[in-house]
């Protein structure tokens, strides 16, 4: 399943077992994340510098793993063009 803001995707969930959810992240948070926990990994069949794959075992705290969502969005959301940001309302 792929997640969109304004057309560009910002998240990969995959809903095979188990489940997995790729996002995009600043390549030095994704380095500091893959470092920290095991089920974040380089992002599978994605630029492997701005995106982690999160296997999602419990073993990353629900906060965290929203933050990880949340910067997704924000990262591509402020790359939109000024008029999608108004037809979409994130500006």
């Amino acid at each position: 399943m792929v997640i969109k803001v304004g057309g560009k995707m910002f998240a990969i969930v995959g809903l095979a077992d188990p489940l997995k959810i790729s996002l995009k992240a600043d390549p030095e948070d994704a380095i500091i994340q893959r470092n920290m926990y095991e089920a974040v990994q380089p992002g599978y069949h994605l630029n492997k510098e701005h995106w982690n794959t999160v296997i999602l075992d419990d073993s990353i705290p629900d906060k965290l793993l929203k933050q990880m969502i949340d910067e997704s969005y924000q990262l591509v959301s402020k790359k939109l063009s000024r008029k999608v940001k108004l037809e979409i309302g994130v500006l």
